[in-house]
């Protein structure tokens, strides 16, 4: 999971980069980075940290130029912590050109080795996406043939190629030297990609970004999300040229459910789907379990473990009827604990992160609502300040299923140990997170709720629920090597 953003403007764009970036730092706390373009020549400044952190007054003051993407990092392959694989990524030959890259590619090994032994292409970090950019830029030589001259049609043709070689889940945000900016999504559709416009008096612009939110935040005008397996081409002028997949590239439209379970902010709207509705929906979705459920008659008050899970907590309560309390208070300067590396430093951070209201727990029944369970960690921690702040018993309601499979598509999922689901029963599970009773909601059920926002929807990648991956090229000898290889990176 990371942020992208590009923007074609019609005066400097760097402050408008930055913005969406901090707009946007839920979905990568690891690196960031920012790249511009000014005629010929980029400027670009990345490393390790926050955005907050990553750029100061003299780096904003050298990203010169109207034209510019930017990228927050959450490792999900490679090295976690590395300045080196900060994005955006640049290569110079053929053209210059620089990438940002949200979700994994499943096949980034192999595309490795060919760039390697048969186009002689270098690749310098552990990074799936420094493979995509080389892709890209092969793809784009090849379509541009002697002439060495660029043209949308040329920029389709090469997206065209990066499908044909590319597999896993990509949205990705480019600038080429001297043309323009180039947005796409994998032709599953599995990572978000939102357009927005805007009118100055200088003329009009254009922006590409992760979540619609930063649209809204910096007065751009949501126009539409890149459909899956489509590029969008935008010229320096602010021409705008798109080209839908063919039938040989097109595949069955599989947007990440957990996108919309925890992932995405609650403001924005995902291929036309608000993530807030879809939220309110979820908890509506979890009232007849709960009422089904005969520990759970002597409820006193519903508990919502900030933020992801506050809609879903609100309509659960107002359902069953049971008093909603803000519990947990929230230290809005430590980062979400899903994303950080590291397992002591997420059991730590739980701590810093929620301090409970005691007076809402004592002496009661709390049935505690969350987004989703994932390594357990969290859901631990919190069971145990419930009881400490005196509630005589604890029932622990998860918006979605057990997580029992890795994600593969840019979530750091990647070892099946780590998942408290992945060999336990609910039961099981209950008793290693340290409440009285678990209730996960069932995987139809959450579909439907999601659906119930936006009937457009048909059916979603659910792959960390169900094991069914969208790609269809994931077995288990790639997820052995894919835990293997993450276990080393990280130790």
């Amino acid at each position: 999971m990371c942020a992208v953003v590009g923007v074609v403007g019609q005066s400097p764009v760097n402050q408008l980069i930055y913005d969406a970036l901090t707009g946007l730092q839920h979905r990568g706390q690891d690196a960031a980075g920012i790249a511009t373009a000014n005629g010929q020549l980029f400027h670009m400044h990345k490393d390790a940290g926050m955005v907050q952190d990553v750029f100061h007054t003299r780096h904003m003051r050298d990203l010169q130029g109207n034209m510019g993407i930017g990228h927050c990092r959450y490792p999900t392959a490679g090295s976690a912590a590395l300045a080196s694989e900060a994005q955006p990524f640049y290569v110079n030959s053929p053209f210059g050109i620089l990438l940002g890259h949200n979700g994994n590619l499943t096949n980034s090994v192999a595309l490795q080795k060919e760039l390697f032994e048969l186009d002689a292409r270098h690749i310098n970090t552990a990074s799936d996406s420094e493979v995509l950019l080389n892709v890209l830029a092969l793809e784009l030589e090849r379509a541009a043939g002697a002439s060495r001259k660029l043209s949308p049609e040329t920029v389709f043709a090469a997206i065209r190629g990066v499908h044909a070689r590319c597999k896993g889940a990509y949205a990705v945000v480019a600038l080429i030297a001297g043309f323009g900016m180039v947005a796409f999504r994998d032709p599953h559709g599995i990572r978000p990609l939102s357009l927005g416009r805007s009118r100055t008096s200088k003329g009009p612009e254009v922006m590409a970004a992760s979540e619609s939110v930063v649209l809204d935040m910096l007065g751009f005008t949501f126009w539409r999300d890149v459909a899956a397996g489509e590029c969008v081409v935008v010229t320096e002028n602010g021409e705008i040229h798109a080209e839908v997949p063919s039938a040989q590239i097109a595949k069955p439209f599989r947007p990440c459910l957990f996108e919309y379970v925890y992932l995405a902010r609650p403001d924005s709207i995902i291929d036309g789907t608000s993530v807030y509705d879809a939220r309110v929906r979820m908890g509506a979705a979890l009232a007849p379990k709960v009422q089904n459920d005969p520990r759970c008659a002597d409820i006193d008050v519903v508990i919502p473990i900030p933020d992801s899970s506050r809609p879903a907590a609100l309509e659960l309560a107002l359902a069953l009827g049971k008093p909603y309390r803000e519990g947990f208070v929230k230290n809005r300067y430590i980062g979400r604990t899903f994303i950080m590396p590291g397992q002591q430093q997420r059991r730590k951070s739980v701590r810093q992160k929620l301090n409970p209201q005691p007076q809402e727990f004592a002496g009661k029944h709390v049935l505690l609502v969350d987004d989703s369970i994932v390594r357990g960690t969290t859901s631990r921690e919190i069971v145990r300040m419930a009881r400490e702040s005196g509630a005589r018993k604890v029932t622990f309601v998860s918006a979605a299923p057990p997580v029992r499979f890795p994600n593969v598509y840019g979530i750091d999922m990647p070892t099946q140990a780590e998942l408290i689901a992945h060999d336990k029963t609910v039961d099981e599970i209950c008793a290693a997170i340290e409440a009285d009773a678990l209730i996960f909601q069932d995987l139809d059920a959450l579909k439907a709720a999601v659906r119930g926002a936006n009937t457009l929807l048909e059916d979603f990648d659910a792959s960390c629920f169900d094991g069914i991956y969208a790609t269809g090229d994931i077995d288990a000898t790639y997820l052995a090597s894919l835990s293997h290889s993450r276990s080393e990176s990280r130790s």
